[in-house]
């Protein structure tokens, strides 16, 4: 049995996920929608949510401090640089990881800058829930696995929600019609 052991194992080993989902990542902060097989997609959500929140928050703080004077704004700064660098622990190494535009030219921005500059600013007023998934319908050609597209939100946009079920409201009782009297019994007629 498997309580308390969160998490597909995917037939990868500790390192080999670890990869896999630092290279996913960095995939879906470059272009904001990557396409994988449904489990992996469903892995890699937590680990994406937690990363752009630290990119939320050093957003946060140094907003915050702007205009407090420079003692503030100098602690706000190393705040930032903590949650850069933790983000940089869970995404790898980036050296190499440049954000290319569709004319295959390079920007001069890495999948950090991005993230920081781009993608934590864009969530700052969302409490959280910042990817999406979506299964398609076809399989993958090979093995056959299903799959799903993950992709990030754009900056405004609402998930959609069900309506909230209206409470049924009571029906007033079916008037009840009169019974008629009970007939007088037939004499019969002598």
């Amino acid at each position: 049995m498997r309580h308390r052991k969160r998490g597909r194992h995917l037939n990868r080993n500790a390192s080999h996920r670890r990869s896999l989902f630092r290279n996913l990542t960095r995939a879906l902060i470059t272009h904001e929608k990557i396409v994988t097989t449904v489990p992996k997609a469903k892995e890699l959500r937590p680990i994406v949510e937690k990363i752009i929140t630290l990119a939320k928050k050093a957003n946060a703080v140094t907003a915050g401090a702007a205009g407090k004077g420079d003692a503030e704004e100098k602690k706000a700064r190393v705040q930032a640089l903590h949650y850069r660098r933790q983000a940089m622990a869970l995404l790898g190494p980036t050296h190499g990881t440049g954000i290319w535009d569709k004319k295959d030219e390079t920007t001069g921005d890495t999948v950090l800058k991005k993230l920081f500059r781009e993608i934590g600013p864009r969530f700052a007023d969302r409490p959280g829930g910042y990817t999406r998934i979506l299964k398609q319908h076809y399989r993958r050609l090979g093995d056959a696995s299903p799959t799903a597209v993950i992709e990030l939100l754009k900056s405004g946009e609402k998930k959609v929600q069900l309506k909230a079920k209206q409470p049924v409201a009571p029906t007033a009782p079916a008037p009840v019609a009169p019974e008629p009297a009970p007939a007088a019994p037939e004499t019969p007629a002598t």
